[in-house]
């Protein structure tokens, strides 16, 4: 589709209405979009073409279910997603033209490139994916029953929502996307209905049905197969069709994390009040440990990996968790932990490092530096739907897809995260203060409760809730570069200091990384640096080795690897292009890479089935000039033979050579026409038999026995 530069505003809609951006675009587009999919245009119905368009477009199941896409396709497909429907990309990537020609994807071009709008209609039917909150107002949505998001289409609409219901959505996210006008939609509910949210979000934001109406306190009881149901009036129903409590089958009800931020804003200013004891204990005194463990930057080990993993022998099957026996080897082969090497493979794959795509330096994870790796790692692990503390098995790809329910692991990174930045803002905090300031919040026992719940529903032995909380704050947050260590001897448990790059992350401020570029620290030692892009250092993965991970990643480009490469097909000229990008080349890969594009002359391939070898000249020249054997051989043949056409076989040869006289022979043994067997050599010849009336027979006659 050829792109148009677009107004920020179409027609006085919104530019992310999926028609509005169909009435935006030129005719030629639109009717080449409506031939391409064979929609069916009413001119008696009373809406236009566009609209008509838009409700065939929803109907594509492409949308609703992903996986029917390419790989490429889906992975863009979800980073615009996260993108909130808008992402901007300097050049047009790969997996584009399937979503454009599907009319899922619009682009346009803008002053900073070339922006990719998916339109809210298909955003809210998309399936929640790995990098996602599961517990985030567009997954809720997109899972939610029929009549719910009727009736919240309805509410944002003023009038009744008709199908396709995806289309009356479209006007309650434009409210439900957009933080102030949400604040604002809070603070104007009824003081019972703020009091029931309120109440919900105290107890973990879930309650069942029948907790729901005890809170309500709603004497009304309806029961269908499920159990208890909730009736369609109250104030549980008010907060429904607001998006701000969204029932999930069979009968829970759950508050978005949107909205759960809103509500829960003051009680949060509240908890400061009581935790002041602690808090005074651990900043009175210096609790810094003798020896320390520094995180290290989490951005360069998942580049490693991600740059392993697209070495030979690396099989990773998308959909299926990562193979125990590759992270072990990969733990082995850089010198980290088994469960840090785990975390950051799960984290690096949900965000889409592992996949093919993240070579193209069009979209992200490819465009983005190396430093800004750490804090989309942390991002994606801080949403909970790739790495989840509470299972047996952290990876939640593990766990077979009726298994992947999400477990209420936010709330407690949210508590963690909180007691941290409370307690230690650049101080050392023993594990026994935290661990007693996290049992002192009053959100645990609602966490509890949801997690005893949770392992029922999924068959998961639900550990304690400190247990979990000791699993983040110990193993997670320091392979994420958040936290350091120290003092692991210590009777109570190590000590814990956030790191420079985890107060900024958690202020909302870019980290400091070092500015120097990539660079050549020996000859053949490449120094991969922070500000090296993603797409650049992934191409380097035909010829270049990883060798080391440590804060910068050391690639080894040795002769043998770039010859192999040369002879596989890549152009010299491409190799110092991919090199140049991260690197200044040095004399010596230069000169290589020189002499290795020197051309000193050609060689011409041509096919053959085999090389007859005949001594005698004049032997040879008979068969290469004379019928029926001259069209069996390619003409010109090197000397002292000749070479068999490609679709000659062996016994054609040997009869169209007997024909001429010449008898054709393999290691010694002469070649019969029929059955291009050898025949015998006259030393091993058996005697003749005489002649018999049963000669021509090839079958010899039995032979008869006396007694």
């Amino acid at each position: 589709m050829e792109l148009e530069p677009a107004s920020d505003e179409t027609e006085g809609g919104s530019p992310r209405r999926l028609d509005h951006i169909l009435r935006a675009l030129p005719d030629s587009e639109l009717a080449a979009l409506i031939r391409r999919l064979g929609i069916r245009i009413d001119t008696q119905k009373r809406i236009d073409a566009p609209s008509q368009v838009a409700r065939a477009l929803v109907g594509i199941p492409d949308v609703r279910d992903p996986s029917r896409l390419q790989a490429s396709s889906r992975e863009l497909l979800h980073r615009i997603a996260e993108a909130g429907g808008a992402l901007v990309v300097p050049t047009l990537p790969a997996g584009l033209e399937p979503l454009v020609a599907r009319g899922v994807v619009y682009a346009r071009k803008i002053d900073e490139g070339i922006e990719l709008v998916l339109p809210t209609a298909f955003l809210v039917q998309l399936k929640s994916w790995e990098s996602e909150d599961p517990r985030a107002l567009r997954a809720l949505l997109s899972q939610a029953s029929f009549e719910t998001v009727s009736a919240v289409a309805a509410h944002y609409l003023g009038r009744p929502a008709t199908p396709p219901i995806a289309l009356s959505l479209e006007a309650a996210w434009e409210t439900l996307c957009d933080t102030s006008r949400l604040a604002s939609e809070v603070e104007r509910l009824a003081p019972v209905e703020r009091r029931l949210l309120e109440a919900i979000e105290a107890v973990g934001g879930e309650v069942d049905t029948q907790e729901l109406l005890d809170l309500e306190r709603e004497p009304m009881r309806l029961r269908g197969a499920t159990g208890i149901t909730a009736s369609r009036r109250g104030a549980g129903f008010a907060l429904e069709r607001r998006a701000f409590l969204i029932p999930i089958h069979p009968n829970r009800h759950v508050i978005p994390t949107e909205i759960s931020t809103i509500v829960g804003a003051e009680r949060r200013k509240a908890r400061e009040a009581r935790r002041a004891q602690i808090r005074s204990f651990v900043l009175e005194e210096d609790h810094a440990p003798r020896r320390a463990r520094f995180a290290p930057d989490p951005g360069m080990l998942a580049l490693g990996l991600a740059y392993a993993v697209r070495e030979p022998g690396s099989d990773v099957r998308p959909g299926v968790g990562t193979p125990r026996s590759l992270l072990v080897r990969l733990a082995q082969r850089f010198g980290r932990d088994v469960e840090m090497v785990a975390l950051s493979a799960a984290v690096s794959r949900a965000i889409g490092l592992w996949e093919p795509s993240a070579a193209s330096p069009a979209t992200p994870p490819g465009s983005l530096a190396v430093h800004e790796l750490g804090r989309v790692l942390f991002d994606t692990w801080r949403r909970g739907g790739a790495w989840d503390e509470a299972r047996p098995e952290r990876e939640v790809l593990r766990a077979a897809s009726e298994g992947r329910e999400s477990s209420p692991i936010g709330a407690l990174r949210e508590m963690v995260i909180d007691a941290l930045q409370e307690l230690g803002e650049g101080r050392w905090v023993p594990w026994a203060s935290l661990r007693g300031y996290l049992a002192a919040d009053d959100r645990i026992g609602g966490v509890e409760r949801l997690l005893r719940r949770w392992g029922d529903r999924t068959s998961n032995e639900a550990p304690e809730v400190l247990e979990i909380t000791r699993r983040i704050a110990l193993e997670s947050l320091p392979a994420l570069g958040i936290l350091d260590l120290g003092g692991d001897d210590l009777d109570d448990g190590p000590a814990l200091r956030l790191t420079p790059r985890g107060r900024a992350m958690l202020a909302g401020t870019p980290p400091s990384f070092d500015a120097a570029p990539s660079h050549f620290v020996e000859t053949q030692i490449l120094q991969i640096a922070p500000s090296a892009r993603v797409a650049h250092v992934l191409a380097l993965v035909p010829f270049a080795e990883i060798t080391r991970i440590g804060d910068k990643v050391d690639l080894l480009l040795a002769p043998s690897s770039i010859a192999r490469a040369l002879s596989a097909g890549l152009e010299s000229d491409a190799l110092r292009t991919r090199i140049e990008a991260v690197a200044k080349l040095p004399e010596g890969i230069s000169q290589m890479l020189i002499q290795a594009s020197v051309v000193i002359g050609r060689a011409s391939f041509v096919p053959a089935a085999g090389f007859l070898w005949v001594e005698d000249a004049e032997i040879r020249e008979l068969l290469r000039t004379r019928r029926p054997a001259s069209e069996l051989f390619i003409d010109p043949s090197p000397p002292s033979g000749l070479l068999l056409a490609p679709d000659v076989d062996l016994e054609r040869l040997v009869r169209r050579c007997r024909a001429l006289g010449v008898e054709v022979e393999c290691d010694g043994n002469l070649l019969r026409a029929r059955s291009v067997t050898p025949m015998p050599s006259s030393q091993e010849a058996p005697p003749r038999a005489p002649s018999t009336s049963r000669g021509r027979s090839r079958t010899p006659a039995p032979r008869t026995t006396r007694s």
